[in-house]
């Protein structure tokens, strides 16, 4: 696998998951993406729920798992480097996957108020997910000290990873929050920037 096979996992992985976060709102007439959930466009029984999830975010998942692996080989051996690749892959990529084969309730149950056990799965991994993500590119972006031109990468990770993590905080705060979209959508922006951002570093290493 070479660097440009890498890089457009990476940039379709983005886009395989933008696109279908900004369709999936429009079947519904109000739906806020300042106040309601990405999984909310792709809840059980929603009308093109389905779809969504089939040909959008579980192919990103996928492409976003074999970019942060294949990444590896174009960077110096370091542990904390492939923990935070590794985990990253698993994390969010993996994660995406999950989340989508197990959608949320209608309305995604804020609450769990009588939970179906695919709410109880998408709510798990969805916090584990959150959670942990933040932490892999922190130790990404302590890794990228020792890389070619890596200041900058080093830079965006931790800058990324923090704006995730505090975000995530006041989310896990208040889940039925009025803002709680403008959160979510703030954690997954700062991620998929880096993803973005990344991919672009590796297609131009020697």
């Amino acid at each position: 696998m070479n660097k440009k096979v890498t890089f457009w996992f990476g940039i379709l992985g983005v886009l395989f998951f933008i696109v279908p976060s900004i369709l999936g709102g429009f079947q519904f007439e109000n739906y806020s993406h300042i106040h309601q959930y990405i999984s909310e466009s792709y809840a059980v029984d929603s009308p093109y729920g389905i779809y969504i999830r089939v040909f959008g975010f579980i192919p990103s998942g996928i492409l976003i798992i074999l970019f942060s692996l294949s990444a590896i080989k174009f960077l110096p051996k370091s542990k904390w480097t492939q923990l935070g690749l590794v985990g990253f892959a698993w994390l969010y990529g993996f994660g995406t996957i999950l989340v989508s084969i197990f959608p949320c309730d209608i309305g995604c149950n804020k609450e769990l108020i009588d939970p179906s056990f695919s709410q109880l799965i998408h709510t798990l991994v969805g916090g584990i997910t959150y959670t942990f993500v933040p932490f892999c590119l922190i130790l990404i972006g302590f890794a990228a000290k020792t890389w070619k031109e890596g200041k900058s990468i080093m830079i965006l990770s931790l800058l990324c990873g923090i704006i995730a993590m505090i975000l995530t905080l006041l989310l896990s705060s208040n889940p039925i929050g009025q803002y709680l979209g403008l959160y979510q959508r703030i954690i997954e922006g700062s991620i998929l920037l880096w993803i973005l951002t990344f991919a672009f570093y590796i297609k131009k290493q020697n």
